[in-house]
């Protein structure tokens, strides 16, 4: 009786630790192919549609344009850029964030050889290449040039209705019950062709 006991309390155990981890955030990255009826499906770069639902606890953000004259030293930014084989880093997104978020320079798997830093803006000055931006992190320092071709944009408040097939998005979502629910959904303007 005493081994059943100790082997009903490890399987409890496992099916709680089971039942966390269900919950553990997941990240979904890609365009937009449909909304309909609360649900949002994401495409990924090799092609699979995932569904997910929005409710009324969903954080939505929308990725609004701005110019690069707009950024201003104090700022907080999140650049994802390119790393060449010389070290250099050339941006390709900048996003200006209302309040520092995770702080720090690391690879970043939106594309091969690509980096995130996430960082306050010492400087920025004209170069050959665009402009350069000096970015400063608790123990360490990033100079990145952000050419004219680098989307630049600030996080504002979103809502579904920017929810447009082909938009790009990026976002968070929990397990439940078979299905995914998000959590924060981080839209942008779908491409001009």
């Amino acid at each position: 009786m005493k081994k059943f006991g100790v082997a009903l309390l490890f399987g409890m155990i496992a099916m709680t630790c089971a039942a966390a981890d269900g919950q553990k955030p997941m990240r979904v990255r890609g365009t937009i192919a449909a909304y309909a009826g609360g649900v949002l499906s994401v495409k990924s770069q090799d092609g699979k549609v995932t569904p997910m639902h929005i409710t009324d606890k969903t954080a939505i953000v929308y990725t609004q344009p701005i110019t690069l004259s707009e950024i201003k030293p104090g700022d907080f930014l999140g650049v994802t850029s390119k790393k060449h084989k010389d070290g250099t880093l050339t941006a390709y997104e900048v996003r200006r964030f209302p309040k520092p978020v995770n702080p720090g320079h690391r690879p970043f798997d939106a594309a091969p050889d690509s980096t995130m830093t996430n960082a306050t803006v010492a400087t920025t000055v004209q170069s050959a290449n665009g402009h350069e931006l000096t970015l400063n992190y608790p123990g360490g320092s990033r100079k990145i040039i952000v050419p004219e071709s680098a989307a630049i944009s600030m996080l504002v408040p979103g809502n579904p209705s920017q929810f447009v097939p082909g938009a790009p998005v990026n976002l968070t979502a929990t397990t439940a019950d078979g299905s995914l629910t998000a959590l924060r959904v981080q839209v942008g303007i779908k491409p001009s062709k």
